[in-house]
């Protein structure tokens, strides 16, 4: 029975057999996210004193500044699972294409794929404000020993087969869900170690908290707005609180402890979108999911939409189910 105080390891070992598909990989494959989420740590918490601030230079795949820690975190996780040899491939939001993990070995008989976003929030680490890790685990589809190919890494989100992330804050969490309920460790940084602090964690069906960047009012479609005027409107428990920190991990637990719900809208600037549905959207839809919440574009289920390319876009609604009901029904409404 996992309890309070358990480490990671211990509760990975315990747990390995209520997942379907045990084998002993996908906990070597937790655990080297966890190594690399203690390396990537130690550097975000020294940021101030070395030179790991601002930008690295160049722009990644989705036309964005690239920070030094960005292409830092990016190294230290590929590498993490690269050289434990558990994956037979990676897709990062910080590269262009998808990386082949031992292609030339016709003995290689890794299943699993990562796509990851190695650092959410970057452009908040100048200013002290807690970043995080996401991960999304998929079994492969093609042929185990052959190399991997694009089909391998664009399947629906209800394919996963865990997900999770770090956030890097005032304390260092990670949680993470294999299809059983969701789980949150904190580390022990006296001793490197991390240990269960918030078991079976859940969204409240309902919320008072929204967290959706106002500054781009005027850009939202009228189903938005109208959302956002009916948060602000005193009924109820309304007006709710507007909580917004610009990095999802942030928001996104936060609003799983207090309830509420993240909101990134298309927009007249970005009219797809702007969040990543693979690396970002389908982690954290299965995460809400198992964590009694919910996620949508705004129409449809997230887990539900097929992704056509590696860097897709779509609007993203994540939270307590009932705020996210209301913003679909706010959404239908809206005839523009």
């Amino acid at each position: 029975m996992s309890q309070k105080n358990q480490t990671l390891g211990e509760f990975i070992i315990e747990n390995q057999s209520s997942f379907k598909y045990s084998s002993g990989e996908l906990s070597r494959l937790i655990n080297s996210i966890r190594l690399a989420a203690k390396v990537v740590n130690h550097e975000v918490n020294k940021a101030g004193l070395v030179d790991i601030f601002g930008s690295a230079g160049d722009t990644n795949i989705q036309g964005e500044d690239q920070q030094k820690l960005d292409v830092y975190a990016n190294e230290k996780f590929i590498n993490a699972m690269t050289n434990r040899n558990i994956v037979c491939g990676i897709a990062s939001e910080e590269e262009d294409y998808f990386v082949t993990i031992n292609s030339q070995d016709e003995n290689n008989q890794n299943k699993y794929i990562v796509l990851i976003d190695p650092l959410d929030g970057s452009s908040n680490i100048d200013v002290n404000v807690s970043v995080g890790t996401i991960f999304s685990v998929f079994r492969r589809v093609t042929p185990v020993g052959t190399p991997v190919t694009i089909e391998d890494f664009l399947q629906k989100g209800d394919h996963q087969v865990a997900a999770g992330y770090i956030i890097y804050g005032t304390s260092t969490m990670l949680v993470y869900t294999t299809g059983d309920g969701v789980n949150g460790f904190t580390l022990n940084p006296a001793i490197g170690t991390f240990y269960l602090s918030h078991p079976s964690m859940e969204f409240p069906e309902d919320g008072v908290i929204y967290s959706v960047n106002e500054g781009n009012y005027v850009h939202f479609p009228q189903g938005i707005k109208d959302y956002i005027k009916y948060c602000q409107m005193e009924e109820g428990d309304r007006p709710y609180t507007s909580r917004y920190i610009g990095s999802l991990v942030s928001d996104f637990h936060r609003n799983m402890i207090k309830g509420g719900i993240y909101m990134y809208p298309k927009s007249s600037k970005n009219p797809n979108g702007k969040l990543r549905l693979l690396y970002e959207c389908n982690p954290m839809a299965f995460l809400a999911e198992q964590a009694n919440g919910w996620a949508s574009d705004g129409f449809n289920r997230i887990m539900e939409i097929q992704p056509k390319t590696l860097h897709e876009r779509v609007p993203f609604f994540v939270g307590s189910k009932n705020m996210v009901g209301k913003v679909e029904e706010f959404m239908k409404g809206d005839k523009t």
